[in-house]
């Protein structure tokens, strides 16, 4: 994840769309996709084009789980839930994340390094129990697996590409 990147200005992302209700959605997934969650000024900004009071955006951003409102970890890992993983240890996996890293699921560690999640399943059952971070598929882990992953990326300070 290259922080380097400049981001687009809230008001050019939101502009994009049409300044009608039914774009809200689209919206609302656009500004998450540049800046990784919806802050409550960008939800105040769409407020205003759609002229939509921020109370009606803000129970659409936590009616849909797809959308955070919070900034996200520079390294974001997602540990598998799906059936294979779960059968070859995963709940494991994710209890000794949680220790290690001192967060729960839905969190991110106060100094912004790490966010963790759960998913229904990577689609990687052949290298089951997997996690992903930041895109890239771990699998077959163990618990020291996870722990010097961990380490590794607290000593790099990010994701190595």
């Amino acid at each position: 994840m290259d922080t380097t990147l400049q981001k687009k200005p809230i008001d050019e992302v939101i502009a994009k769309h049409p300044p009608q209700r039914e774009h809200l959605i689209s919206i609302l997934q656009e500004v998450q996709g540049e800046y990784g969650y919806l802050s409550k000024d960008s939800i105040n900004r769409i407020s205003i084009y759609l002229k939509l009071p921020s109370s009606k955006i803000f129970g659409v951003t936590t009616f849909y789980n797809q959308f955070k409102l919070k900034a996200p970890g520079r390294i974001q890992i997602q540990i598998c839930r799906g059936t294979a993983c779960h059968v070859k240890g995963s709940l494991d996996l994710l209890d000794a994340l949680k220790t290690q890293l001192g967060i729960d699921v839905g969190e991110t560690t106060k100094d912004g390094l790490f966010s963790l999640e759960t998913v229904a399943c990577l689609g990687c059952c052949s290298i089951a129990p997997a996690m992903m971070v930041n895109g890239k598929f771990f699998g077959r882990l163990d618990k020291k697996m996870i722990e010097e992953l961990i380490d590794g990326f607290c000593a790099a300070g990010r994701v190595e590409e």
